[in-house]
């Protein structure tokens, strides 16, 4: 089992209740299990378009056996059945998740980077982290 750090953010919608779901797909994960959540906190939007409403953020603990990449698919299928749609960069979304970091992996492809490459660049992704280190 590998050690994960994952983000959690939702802007749209019922905010709590996406993030509340996220978690529970996220535990349902065939070889995972979520071991702490941090306490979800409200920030403003960073970058995207002006009028967006605010976000909720949190960070999780978690264990897969899932490698990486299959990681990262499985994320985006959960925000996809919750109703994410890729619009503008950084615009609102029902559901945004991150792998923040992965076990001591180093991961450098298109489309995934590990360690995450602004984690230590934003405050709403590093407090909740904090917590659940």
């Amino acid at each position: 089992m590998a050690l994960c750090y994952l983000g959690i953010g939702s802007n749209l919608g019922n905010r709590l209740n996406n993030i509340r779901s996220a978690i529970r797909n996220i535990d349902q994960l065939k070889g995972t299990k979520v071991l702490k959540v941090s306490r979800i906190i409200e920030t403003n939007p960073l970058g995207g378009p002006k009028a967006q409403g605010k976000f909720l953020n949190a960070a999780l603990r978690i264990e897969t056996r899932i490698l990486p990449l299959q990681l990262l698919r499985e994320l985006k299928k959960i925000e996809s059945n919750l109703g994410r749609a890729k619009t503008v960069r950084n615009g609102p979304r029902t559901i945004d998740l991150d792998i923040l970091f992965y076990a001591d992996k180093i991961v450098n492809r298109k489309g995934l980077k590990i360690p995450h490459p602004r984690v230590f660049e934003r405050e709403f992704v590093v407090k909740p982290l904090l917590e659940v280190l």
